[in-house]
């Protein structure tokens, strides 16, 4: 069978023959370049959503409006780096006083770096680049997408629901798109005892862009909140907060 794409076949090819222990270093090399390119970034919002959305589609310029919004407001922004619901997150605010942050990943197919990325960085390995959209964020919003967006909706949630991360917000936008999810969630998961029912105040369905908005606004203030009370007023993170709520 003639490859897609030679250059990603030579390559994964070239990483199933290698040892182990050379994949251990190109898994560091990811960690280590996103630590060190994102570790300094102040109040920043993830965007997930399909590769696949048009520019002309609703979902595209709700995108592009949100991203603009929360800009204006001093948060950057951080997607995927593709096109799509990536493309129209970095789109909009990409004109403003903030990072638009582009994290990308090499694909046969979908996957090029969208033009309106301030900073960007480009993986090897989805899970070192999924560590890395949500670690430095204080918010995920997902609009709708396919399996990709679902594992990003999923991993969020899970993490929020074990602690792993506090303080964040999970917006999913779309409701007629995903409330047949969110049914299956409430009718199968929670009715079969396999979450508990508290679980689902994680997930906030709106279509409502301006409340987005502003319930991050509110996390703000809760999150300087934390930071003082353990006593880390003098950190450059707090200071970053702090800007944004006066």
């Amino acid at each position: 069978m003639k490859p897609k794409n030679d250059e990603l076949t030579k390559k994964y090819i070239k990483d199933i023959k290698s040892a182990d222990v050379w994949s251990v270093f190109k898994i560091i090399a990811d960690f280590v370049k996103g630590f060190d390119e994102l570790g300094d970034l102040g109040p920043t919002v993830t965007i997930f959503g399909s590769a696949r959305t048009k520019e002309n589609s609703k979902y595209y310029n709700q995108a592009h409006f949100l991203a603009g919004e929360l800009a204006k407001e001093g948060y950057n922004v951080m997607t995927g780096g593709g096109p799509g619901i990536m493309e129209a997150a970095n789109r909009g605010a990409f004109n403003h006083e903030v990072e638009s942050i582009g994290l990308n990943i090499d694909l046969p197919f979908e996957q090029t770096l969208n033009p309106y990325t301030t900073k960007e960085l480009s993986f090897d390995y989805f899970f070192s680049r999924k560590v890395m959209l949500v670690k430095y964020s204080m918010a995920y919003v997902i609009f709708p997408g396919g399996f990709g967006t679902l594992d990003e909706l999923f991993e969020s949630l899970t993490l929020v629901q074990t602690r792993k991360i506090t303080g964040v917000k999970i917006f999913v936008i779309g409701t007629e798109f995903y409330q047949p999810l969110i049914n299956f969630i409430k009718d199968k998961l929670v009715e079969e005892k396999m979450i508990d029912k508290e679980d689902l105040d994680m997930i906030i369905l709106t279509d409502d862009l301006a409340s987005v908005v502003d319930e991050i606004g509110v996390s703000l203030m809760k999150q300087i909140d934390v930071l003082e009370d353990v006593g880390l007023k003098d950190t450059t993170y707090y200071k970053s907060l702090s800007s944004l709520s006066k």
